[in-house]
């Protein structure tokens, strides 16, 4: 918060009380939300950055994007270009959206606070009420950016700003439960989103001349259909197969035939993640569940659920192929659950097609792979319907009854540019998508430039800017473009393929400069494209789409013989959706493709009838991490956001424009002529103002109602001026204020003062002789209570022998022990209170071991089991222990991937436990040599390289030996059955403790480790012995000594307490 508070500042600072401390002025500052504006904030801007991209003294890609960082990091995650709103995800809970900030920016001017949505969300609603004309909001960026969200806060903001009667409830409610519904049906997890709208969605807020919410209506575009039936890797299907699955009463599960496994569903598991940590599918059926009440009808409620669970068992059902090779199903039972129609025609449908031929009917046997293609597109048919039903039920429980005019705020919440490794028919349409709404937000933006300029009477200046007009047209033109040609291949006869399309895409259009193939691409070129790829060169940059399945997808047929089956279903919307198909109509029905060019352009046709504002979602990085800002991501969505063509359009003429009267209420303070009233007109106020300021004339432009400012260094100036001017007349004014007031005040004191000082001297002094009495009795008993304290509880004693129980409780309370080791702080009692403090003591070290027993992780835990072992091992027993119990033990010492993959491979069938390096000493001369010791569950090896050179099963390990002193020496004792048997290990570890711990506990001889002081005998061969002798000196060394033993010396450690 306190980041935020940098940015405001007082919109004219004489407007508040001036004898205030000066050193609580900048608290006044910010605690005055009512006076703050845009201005006040460029005395920050250093540190927190412009609140208006159009003040940003360079355009250049590289000063955007310095300002959007400074904001980022300061949390200040929205950032205005002109009215146009940039917010950037900040991937964390931000305290910026509570009900107490949307009652600050109610009814105020969209400049007067700093930027937020709401500010946007309020400025669209009154100009709406004002004007009584019609808005939109578009919110547009990537999967990812925060889209949705944006849409849900507008939503709230409504619900919460505008009057409240009994329709706005009922309509706001409705319109609130819409979302999750929508975002149950029609959202999905991708690689970039966990919660990614897959369709676009357009909503219109219908309010009546008083401001009332009366009704809604929504528009879906381009819903993702071939997500049911197909998702990539690292992607979910739509949300509401999951919560139906996980989430859905017993009895409705059992009822729908469905089983509480996602793993058993085919159209659930491709892409390998059913379950995401981000996502509570439980909880979030409860909400679904709740909000579907928006439907008004609890039996299409229970068929909606039908629907779904048929997808789930269509797209388990599988098919053989016969000696001919024609389809067979081979799990029928899934037919009984499938829409209540009959499971015997439903499987003639699945694998037959019916053909007309002459007023007869044949059917033609499917191969399994159109046996597959009629199940998906059954499915996909099935769901895309049911979804497209259900915004219609959404639509009719929001339709205003009442026919009288009214205005609408829409809110276009619709996919932004996509380019992905691998772009499909899909990108192709979202791209398109948003080469139309690019066009349109620069048709737009340069007719509200050009209408202020006129309103104003200031000459319109030319904007030079990229007119994507050449990439729609190759994209839409009639007969020529990229959509016709696809729509003839789709419906020519013949062999047409996704190749033979790409083919024609380089006949017609091999000249285009926009549009590039393999084969007509350079040879630097051709390097990056594949045979099946095309090119386009978008205003956001370069996409290349792979043609695979863009006839297929365009096409999206549904085989007659099955629609007429769907449309004797038993179930009502499948009943409903499919016969307004129009089954018996001969005519091939529109392709994907020419469906959405013709809603696109309908799109387009109703957002140029309506006042556009707009927001710019950016994710500030991939991994969806708070706090980072990834430059490169982000610069790569301000290009195709064409925000910095936005940019250079708002600044082509003047960077900042205001009222005459907000603009002279700021800055008169800077003009003796015009502080402190000016009391003509506001413009020729202004005009005497920046005469004084010595404004250039090409610097500004006055016009009707506004001064146009052309450079924002111009008003930095001016801001800075008013910066120092203002401190220089609060501490005049402050001054003669506070000499007013002290004196006046100083008047009154005295007065009183005389008057008062008779009265209080009298009421003091009869005070005193009552204290002092009653001291007198106090002291007295006391001193008695004193003197009886060791004889029983009296009237004497009783009042004393309290106070000292208090006491004694008071300073108990203050000083008691802080862990359960302080065996010497507990305060000695007075004898009344023996008894009861040492019940008191015990009672605190129960406490103090509980909560310490409570808070042991089980991690810790863990830890301290070992640490228990190794301490009824070597405590008091060898020199080094006191040493090692503060260090923590590890899983293993070694890695896997630092073990040879041939040991690993000849051990694979041995779950590896515990590994250490060691340094093995010869049984012959001692030599040391390093090596790896691993323990399995079964052995323990040594490890030399890529060899394995002893193996000692557990139950041949006999005893360990270690010596009492401070070295790391450690003998294995192994039974050896076979002469030619290797014989006891010599080895030093650094790690003993933990070594010996790890291997007593997996091979369960905790009491085979002996502690022995002198010399360890071993055998290094059955009969023969060897010996370790041990002693203490000035430096440690390993060596063999004269008489053939193995001497270890090491130094001897100072004796100090330790506690465990």
């Amino acid at each position: 918060m306190q980041n935020r508070l940098v940015e405001f500042f007082p919109l004219c600072f004489l407007n508040v009380p001036l004898f205030w401390p000066s050193e609580s002025f900048c608290t006044v500052c910010c605690v005055s939300l009512g006076q703050l504006d845009m201005e006040g904030a460029l005395t920050a801007r250093d540190r927190v950055g412009i609140q208006d991209f159009v003040l940003l003294d360079e355009t250049t890609e590289a000063a955007f994007l310095t300002n959007l960082r400074k904001r980022f990091c300061n949390d200040l995650i929205y950032t205005y270009v002109g009215t146009l709103l940039v917010s950037v995800n900040p991937y964390k809970e931000l305290d910026i959206f509570n009900k107490k900030q949307m009652e600050l920016y109610m009814g105020v001017n969209f400049f007067e606070l700093p930027p937020h949505i709401y500010a946007l969300a309020d400025n669209a609603y009154h100009t709406m009420l004002t004007e009584f004309n019609n808005h939109f909001i578009l919110i547009s960026g990537e999967s990812g950016a925060g889209k949705t969200e944006a849409s849900k806060k507008i939503l709230q903001y409504y619900a919460v700003s505008c009057p409240s009667t009994t329709l706005l409830n009922t309509v706001r409610d409705k319109m609130l439960k819409s979302n999750p519904v929508l975002e149950a049906f029609g959202n999905a997890k991708t690689l970039k989103n966990d919660n990614s709208s897959r369709f676009g969605k357009y909503m219109d807020i219908e309010f009546d001349s008083e401001g009332d919410a009366v009704g809604g209506h929504i528009l879906n575009y381009l819903l993702e259909k071939s997500r049911v039936v197909h998702q990539n890797h690292g992607e979910r299907n739509f949300h509401i197969f999951y919560q139906l699955v996980e989430g859905g009463e017993d009895s409705l599960v059992q009822q729908l035939g469905l089983e509480r496994d996602c793993q058993h569903y085919n159209y659930l598991t491709q892409g390998q993640c059913a379950i995401v940590s981000s996502i509570n599918d439980k909880n979030d059926w409860k909400t679904v569940r709740n909000a579907l009440q928006v439907i008004n009808n609890i039996y299409s409620v229970q068929h909606l659920f039908e629907i779904i669970a048929s997808v789930l068992h269509l797209g388990n059902i599988r098919f053989d192929s016969d000696s001919k090779g024609h389809a067979l199903l081979n799990n029928k039972a899934e037919l009984r659950w499938l829409l209540g129609v009959d499971a015997y025609t439903l499987q003639e449908g699945l694998t037959y097609r019916k053909i007309e031929a002459n007023k007869d009917e044949v059917l033609s046997p499917f191969t399994i792979d159109h046996a597959i293609y009629a199940r998906d597109a059954l499915a996909k048919a099935i769901y895309g319907q049911t979804f497209t039903w259900l915004v219609n039920r959404i639509n009719e429980s929001m339709e205003n009854k009442d026919p009288s005019k009214k205005t609408v705020i829409g809110l276009l919440d619709i996919y932004g540019f996509e380019v992905f490794y691998v772009n499909s028919f899909e990108q192709f349409c979202i791209n398109y998508c948003n080469e139309k709404l690019q066009q349109l937000f620069i048709q737009l933006t340069l007719k509200a430039e050009q209408e202020e300029y006129e309103a104003e009477d200031i000459e319109w200046e030319p904007v030079q800017f990229f007119n994507n007009k050449i990439i729609c047209d190759l994209i839409e033109e009639k007969h020529r473009g990229i959509i016709s040609i696809l729509d003839e291949e789709c419906l020519r006869p013949g062999e047409a393929t996704d190749l033979t399309f790409l083919e024609r895409l380089e006949d017609k259009m091999g000249n285009h400069p926009h549009f590039v193939t393999h084969k007509l691409a350079d040879k630097t070129t051709r390097k990056t494209l594949e045979r099946g790829d095309f090119r386009l060169l978008h205003y956001a940059g370069e996409v290349t789409y792979c043609v695979v399945g863009f006839l297929d997808k365009n096409n999206d047929l549904l085989y007659r013989n099955i629609k007429d089956l769907m449309c004797q279903s038993k179930n009502a919307i499948v009943r409903e959706c499919f016969s307004t198909m129009d089954p018996d109509s001969r005519r091939r029905p529109e392709t994907v493709v020419t469906q959405f060019k013709s809603s696109l352009l309908k799109l387009t046709e109703i957002l140029m009838a309506k006042e556009a504002w707009y927001i710019r979602c950016l994710k500030s990085n991939e991994s969806k991490q708070p706090g980072q800002f990834d430059e490169a991501l982000i610069r790569h969505q301000v290009k195709y956001l064409g925000l910095m063509e936005h940019l250079r359009v708002r600044r082509a003429g003047f960077a900042y424009r205001r009222k005459y009267e907000v603009f002279l209420k700021r800055y008169k303070p800077l003009c003796p002529a015009t502080w402190p009233h000016w009391r003509g007109v506001p413009a020729d106020g202004v005009e005497v103002l920046v005469q004084h300021l010595g404004y250039l004339p090409n610097e500004y432009k006055m016009g009707r109602t506004k001064i146009f400012i052309r450079h924002p260094r111009t008003l930095y100036a001016t801001e800075d001026a008013y910066e120092r001017c203002k401190h220089e007349l609060a501490t005049r004014l402050q001054a003669k204020y506070k000499g007013y007031k002290a004196k006046g005040e100083f008047r009154k004191q005295k007065e009183a003062a005389t008057k008062i000082e008779t009265c209080w001297r009298g009421v003091q002094a009869r005070k005193e002789r009552e204290r002092r009495a009653w001291a007198v009795k106090v002291i007295k008993k006391f001193i008695k209570g004193y003197m009886t304290r060791g004889q029983a509880k009296s009237t004497d004693n009783s009042e004393y022998l309290a106070f000292v129980r208090q006491s004694y409780l008071n300073r108990l309370k203050g000083n008691l022990p802080k862990n359960v080791l302080d065996k010497t702080t507990w305060l000695s009692p007075p004898a009344v209170l023996t008894e009861t403090s040492e019940i008191l003591r015990k009672l605190h070290y129960r406490l103090m071991v509980r909560k310490y027993v409570r808070g042991l992780t089980p991690q810790k835990k863990a830890q301290l089991q070992q640490k228990l072992v190794t301490s009824s091992m070597f405590r008091d027993k060898k020199d080094s222990y006191p040493q090692s119990v503060s260090q923590p033990f590890v899983d293993t010492r070694i890695n896997e991937q630092d073990i040879n993959i041939r040991v690993i491979q000849m051990i694979r069938n041995e779950h590896i436990k515990y590994s250490v390096p060691v340094i093995k000493y010869d049984r012959n001369g001692f030599k040391p040599r390093p090596r790896q010791f691993i323990l399995t569950q079964t052995a323990a090896y040594m490890i030399e390289e890529a060899k394995i050179k002893q193996r000692v099963l557990y139950t041949s390990l006999k005893g360990i030996s270690v010596s009492n002193l401070t070295d790391g020496m450690i003998i294995l004792h192994i039974t050896c059955e076979d002469p030619k048997q290797k014989g006891d290990l010599v080895i030093q570890c650094d790690h003993l403790f933990e070594f010996l711990t790890k291997l007593s506990v997996i091979a369960k001889k905790q009491n085979a480790v002996n502690v022995v002081k002198g010399s360890i005998k071993f055998e290094f061969q059955p009969g023969k012995e060897g010996s370790v002798d041990f002693s203490t000196g000035q430096e440690p060394m390993v060596y063999k000594a004269n008489n053939g033993h193995l001497m270890v010396v090491r130094w001897v450690l100072k004796k100090r307490l330790f506690m465990f």
